[in-house]
C-alpha cells in the first residue's frame, strides 16, 4: 500500500529482513516501502521489533538475512555513517544515544559536521556559534548554545537531537518517539517542520505510542507485532491499525476520580530561585497529581526540591504536618520519599545489573543481615513484585538490557513500591511505553495509591487527563494554576500550556500565585 501523489518507485525497499538475538527472533521475514513525501508511522508494542528495524536501516545493526534497497540499489550498511550517505537519518529514542557530553550545546548541534574531513573552518569559535545560532533560527529554536550539553533537561536535549538531524538535509528521516519528552505545544512545532520536511520531498519514518500523534502526521501505518509485519493501514484505519498491534480492540479509559485524604506533603511560599514567583503545593493521601506544563517550565526543579537535590531559595516544606528539608535524596528515601528521574536509562537503571538487584538496590539492607544478603528473601521479594506487576521477564537475574522500555518502567515503579513510601515522584512514567503499558502502569499507580500522596510529572496532555485526579499547570517555575480533573476537557487544559488568554470558572482552574492570593 502506498498513498497518492507520491513518487511511483519506492525511496527505501525491505525484502525478508530478518534478525535473531539469542533465542529470541526481533525480526521475522519483515518487508516493507517507504515513498518519497509520506509519513509513514511504525506501531507496535514494547518488543515488537520496531528498535531493531530501526537499527537496521540506520546502520546501527546488521540483518541476519533479507534485503534493503535504496533508489532502487541494494544497500549493506557498515554503520550509521554509510547510511547517513545514501541519506538516511536516524533518531533513537534514548536521547542520550545522540548526544556528546563535554561539549557544548553548539558543538552538539555542529557534530555530524565537525566529524567531516577537513572540518577546521568550523573550529573557528566565532563561526562555530554562527552556524549553530542559524541552524537553531531556522528551525525557530533557542537554545543555549554556549551551555554544555548535560546542563540541560531531557526535553531540551531532545531538540538539539532533532535541530542536528534536520539540519543534515535527510531523505528518509527516522523519528523514534520525538515527542516523548514535549508538550502538546512543543509537538505541535515538530509536526509543523515534519509538514515542511514532507513537502520537500523527504520520506518519514515516525514511530510513536501518542495516537494523537499518528493522527496529526501519518499518511499511512505500518504494524508490527512479535516481529512480524501485522498489517498496512490508511492514515482512517490508525484505530484499526491500533487493535492490530494490541491483538484486541482499545478500549476508552477513564479513571474514577478519588477522595483525598488528609495533607502529606506541603509546600509553601516556595521560589525555586530568587528571581521567581512563590507559589504553594499540597499532595494528599490516595490522590494521584500530575504536574504539567511546557518545556523549561520548571517541573522536574519542583521534584528535585521535594527529593532533596535542589535547595529551593524560600519557602517551607512540611512532611505529616512537620517541618522537613531534605539535605540529600537518602534523607528523603529514609523519610518515605521517592523520585524516579526522567531519563530512566542514565538516571533510574544500570544496564547491566539483574532485575532482581535493580528492584531491591534502595532498599538492600531489608536483605541484609551481618554483611551478607540474604538471597531467598529478596529472591522470594521480587518474584512477588513481578507477579504483581506484571513484568514479562525470562528470569528475576536477566539484565535489565534484555527487558522491552515498557517492563524497564515497570521495575523502576515497582522498586519504590517495594518501600513503605509516603510520597512518591515519578518524573516522565509513560515514556516510551506503549499504550498496553501505560494503561497497566496507570492503574498499579492508582491500585497502590492509598497511604501515600503520588506525584507524576507528565508534559503529555492525554496522559495527563488520563492518571489525574487533580492537574497543577507550572510556569515559570511556579504552579500558577490547579484543575481538579472531574469535567476538565482536553482543549481548556491546552489552552492553559500555550499561555492563551482565557477565562476559567472557578471550578475548573485554581489560581496558584501568592502574588494574587
Amino acid at each position: 500500500m502506498r498513498p497518492l501523489a507520491v513518487a511511483p518507485e519506492p525511496l527505501i525497499r525491505v525484502r525478508e529482513l530478518s534478525k535473531t538475538f539469542g533465542a529470541s527472533r526481533a525480526l521475522d521475514r519483515v518487508s516493507l516501502e517507504i515513498y518519497p513525501a509520506e509519513v509513514v508511522a511504525l506501531l507496535g508494542a514494547n518488543g515488537a521489533g520496531k528498535s531493531t528495524l530501526v537499527k537496521i536501516l540506520g546502520g546501527s545493526q546488521a540483518a541476519d538475512s533479507g534485503e534493503l534497497w535504496v533508489d532502487g540499489q541494494p544497500r549493506h550498511f557498515a554503520s550509521p555513517l554509510s547510511a547517513r550517505r545514501v541519506g538516511i537519518v536516524a533518531v533513537h529514542q534514548q536521547v542520550n544515544d545522540g548526544i556528546a557530553p563535554g561539549l557544548s550545546v553548539a558543538e552538539n548541534l555542529l557534530l555530524d559536521e565537525l566529524c567531516q574531513p577537513g572540518a577546521d573552518f568550523w573550529l573557528n569559535r566565532k563561526r562555530l556559534f554562527e552556524r549553530a545560532a542559524s541552524i537553531a533560527a531556522g528551525l525557530g529554536l533557542e537554545l543555549p548554545l554556549e551551555q554544555p550539553i548535560e546542563r540541560l533537561g531531557q526535553a531540551e536535549r531532545q531538540l538539539v537531537v532533532l535541530a542536528r538531524a534536520f539540519a543534515l538535509q535527510p531523505r528518509l528521516l527516522i523519528l523514534d518517539e520525538p515527542t516523548a519528552a514535549l508538550s502538546d505545544v512543543e509537538a505541535q512545532r515538530l509536526f509543523g517542520l515534519i509538514d515542511t520536511l514532507r513537502s520537500r520531498g523527504v520520506a518519514i519514518l515516525y514511530i510513536s505510542h501518542r495516537l494523537s500523534d499518528l493522527q496529526r502526521v501519518a499518511d499511512r501505518a505500518i504494524v508490527l507485532r512479535d516481529g512480524q509485519l501485522a498489517g498496512e493501514f490508511s492514515a482512517r484505519q490508525l484505530p484499526e491499525a491500533v487493535e492490530a498491534m494490541l491483538g484486541h480492540a482499545l478500549d476508552t479509559h477513564v479513571y474514577e476520580p478519588r477522595t483525598a485524604g488528609r495533607e502529606v506533603l506541603t509546600l509553601l511560599g516556595a521560589k525555586i530561585a530568587p528571581q521567581k514567583q512563590a507559589f504553594d503545593l499540597t499532595l494528599r493521601e490516595g490522590e494521584v497529581v500530575v504536574l504539567t506544563g511546557l518545556l523549561g517550565a520548571g517541573k522536574t526543579e519542583i521534584a528535585e526540591v521535594l527529593f532533596g537535590l535542589r535547595e529551593a531559595a524560600a519557602g517551607n516544606l512540611q512532611l505529616d504536618s512537620v517541618d522537613w528539608q531534605p539535605g540529600s535524596p537518602r534523607e528523603a528515601i529514609r523519610s518515605g520519599v521517592f523520585f524516579a528521574a526522567e531519563d530512566r536509562a542514565s538516571q533510574s537503571l544500570i544496564a547491566d545489573f539483574s532485575l532482581r538487584r535493580t528492584l531491591t538496590l534502595p532498599f538492600l539492607e531489608r536483605f541484609t543481615r551481618g554483611g551478607f544478603i540474604r538471597n531467598r528473601a529478596e529472591a522470594a521479594a521480587v518474584e512477588a513484585q513481578v507477579a504483581a506487576l506484571g513484568i514479562k521477564t525470562a528470569g528475576i537475574d536477566v539484565p535489565m538490557n534484555a527487558l522491552s522500555g515498557g517492563n524497564q518502567q515497570k521495575v523502576v515503579l515497582g522498586r519504590w513500591l517495594l518501600g513503605e513510601g509516603r510520597v512518591l515522584i515519578l518524573d516522565e512514567p509513560f515514556q516510551g511505553v506503549d499504550v498496553r503499558a501505560r494503561r497497566e502502569i496507570g492503574q498499579l499507580l492508582r491500585d497502590s495509591a492509598a497511604g501515600r500522596a503520588t506525584l507524576v510529572i507528565c508534559a503529555d496532555v492525554d496522559e495527563a487527563l488520563e492518571i489525574a485526579d487533580r492537574i497543577l499547570l507550572v510556569r515559570d517555575h511556579a504552579v500558577v494554576a490547579e484543575y481538579p480533573r472531574a469535567g476538565l476537557s482536553r482543549a481548556t487544559l491546552v489552552t492553559a500550556l500555550a499561555g492563551v488568554e482565557a477565562t476559567f470558572s472557578p471550578v475548573q482552574a485554581t489560581p496558584r500565585s501568592r502574588a494574587s492570593a
